[in-house]
Formats: structure tokens, C-alpha cells, sequence
């Protein structure tokens, strides 16, 4: 990762961020396991449509372990549909249930290493570093950070990062310029999330931005914050 200009980085973008919104209440969910439900239905798919899925699942009985490797896995793509692409998360649900069953549960893979947590869930069929490491850092409580495309966005404007930086090479990067804190890993992610779709949009608002003038995209735009 690139260091950006002078007087700027990682640990000095997480308190600009927490300086404009404040502590998160993030991931939002009653269980670990609705957690790892919403890191498959995220995929591709916006978060206001994940949870339309999740309450119809409550609904049907279907937000536990035993339940969705029981279902008909047509009848769980028709319950997931509002989250987007349901027959393939279907399939991917039930493929991480089974994994999660074969290791004794979601109590049981806890208790495991997080080094063999994270090689075992890339190991599933359908789970990707993205979705493996929302399972560990916000189901597991465990210290890996979250690259998604809000946070390759934010990087790349703020000359933190270059395009063509890989997903653990961001992941790493995060995790050793800052102190290997769980909740701090958390609210670094969802402030970025925030911040992505209050202002650092496709098309970003820097008019409107608090960061503008410490960031390269928006510095020398008149701001209106």
C-alpha cells in the first residue's frame, strides 16, 4: 500500500472518519449466525435488499444451522429472492451450512485457529476472501480486516492505495499499520461503508465531503461542509 502524501495515513483516515460519523452500530444482526447468513446474501447485492431476505427467512423458521440444511433448497432460493442471484446463494448457503455442521457447529468452528478458520471457509465453494473475512471479523470476532469496494475506492482516492493492489495485499496492509483490536477493525470498516455512501460515491460528492481537502480527488474543490 502506499503511504499517501505526508501527515496522512491509515490511522489518521480512521479518526477523520470517526471524527465526522461517529461510533457505528455495525454489523447489524441478532446472532453470529444471522451474521454469516448476511456476508452470503451480501454478495452483489445491496445491504437494504440482504435485509428483506433475512426477514423473510425469520419468518419461514429458517435463520438457524439445522433449518436451512433441512429446507428444500428451491424453497430457500424463493424465501432469499430479494437479495439478488437466489438460486446461486441458495446453493452457497447450503454449502456453508454443511461445512459449518462437518465442524460441529458455528460454536465449535470459534474455538478454531484463525489461521485454519480462514484457509477452511476459502475452502468452501461459494466463499470468497471478501466473505470469509465478514464471517471471521464480525460473527467470529476475530482481528482480519474487510476489503470490499468502498474500501478499494476510498484508498485509491485518497492515495492510500494503487488500483492494482490485491485483496491481501489491502488486508495487510490495514492489519499492520494498525493495533490488532477487533472492535477497532469493525469500526474502521463500517465508517469506510459510510463514508462510501454519504459522499465517496461512484461519482464522488466532494462539494460535500468533510475529508475534501486532505484528499487528492476532492482537494481544490469548494467544499460545503
Amino acid at each position: 500500500m502506499s503511504a499517501g502524501r505526508a501527515g496522512r495515513s491509515l490511522p489518521e483516515l480512521y479518526q477523520a472518519l470517526k471524527g465526522v460519523y461517529g461510533e457505528q452500530p455495525w454489523w447489524p444482526a441478532d446472532s453470529a449466525f444471522e451474521v454469516v447468513v448476511g456476508a452470503v446474501l451480501t454478495q452483489n447485492a445491496a445491504w437494504s435488499n440482504v435485509e428483506k431476505a433475512i426477514e423473510r427467512m425469520k419468518a419461514a423458521g429458517l435463520m438457524s444451522l439445522p433449518a436451512l440444511l433441512d429446507t428444500d433448497l428451491d424453497a430457500l432460493a424463493e424465501v432469499i429472492r430479494p437479495s439478488g442471484y437466489y438460486n446461486i446463494k441458495a446453493k452457497r448457503l447450503r454449502n456453508l451450512c454443511a461445512f459449518l455442521s462437518g465442524e460441529g457447529g458455528l460454536d465449535a468452528f470459534a474455538g478454531c485457529d484463525l489461521a485454519d478458520q480462514r484457509k477452511a471457509l476459502l475452502q468452501v465453494n461459494g466463499v470468497g476472501p471478501e466473505t470469509a473475512d465478514d464471517i471471521l471479523l464480525y460473527a467470529l470476532d476475530q482481528p482480519v480486516f474487510v476489503i470490499d469496494t468502498y474500501t478499494r475506492r476510498l484508498l485509491q482516492r485518497y492515495g492510500l492505495a494503487r488500483g492494482d493492489e490485491s485483496y491481501e495485499d489491502l488486508r495487510s496492509g490495514f492489519e499492520q499499520a494498525l493495533d490488532t483490536d477487533v472492535y477497532l477493525f469493525q469500526q474502521y470498516h463500517a465508517l469506510i461503508v459510510m463514508h462510501a455512501k454519504a459522499v465517496c460515491r461512484k461519482t464522488p460528492i466532494c462539494g460535500s465531503c468533510s475529508l475534501a481537502t486532505s484528499c487528492p480527488t476532492g482537494s481544490g474543490v469548494k467544499t460545503s461542509v
